[in-house]
């Protein structure tokens, strides 16, 4: 009994760490004045993975510009996907370096009238010994 208990556990262990990075959605306050900053999540970027995709939670808006922010570990951007609620794609070729605690240029969004629904990025983690690192998404209206 002690064995199948002991084997659950390192089970269990082994599948946390195995799962995808972490999405973080906080809580909305949808009365953000246009020409601020929002936050529309958290993605925990650890170095098994390549890319990362944010969910931008509804009601979808409308967006202008985005930014990211980047704690614990400097990361590498090097391309953005950009989906709109028509589902229409916007390719963003950026290779931008994040240090630890820094963040991107402001990144103009195309598309006029359209509700911002997830962004998708490519990116790749500086030093393994530096960690995870913590990349939140800021929309401006």
């Amino acid at each position: 009994m002690k064995h199948v208990l002991l084997l659950i556990c390192i089970g269990a262990f082994s599948f946390n760490n195995l799962q995808a990075q972490k999405v973080i959605h906080p809580n909305h306050n949808n009365n953000v004045k246009a020409g601020s900053w929002r936050d529309l999540g958290t993605v925990h970027a650890k170095h098994t993975a390549d890319h990362d995709a944010l969910n931008v939670p509804g009601p979808h808006d409308y967006y202008r510009k985005i930014k990211f922010k980047v704690t614990d570990s400097p990361v590498n951007i090097q391309r953005l996907v950009v989906r709109y609620d028509d589902g229409a794609p916007e390719n963003i070729n950026t290779r931008v370096e994040i240090p630890k605690g820094g963040e991107s240029r402001v990144i103009d969004l195309k598309g006029g009238k359209r509700k911002l629904k997830s962004i998708e990025f490519w990116y790749d983690t500086k030093g393994f010994l530096n960690g995870k690192a913590d990349v939140t998404v800021f929309g401006m209206k």
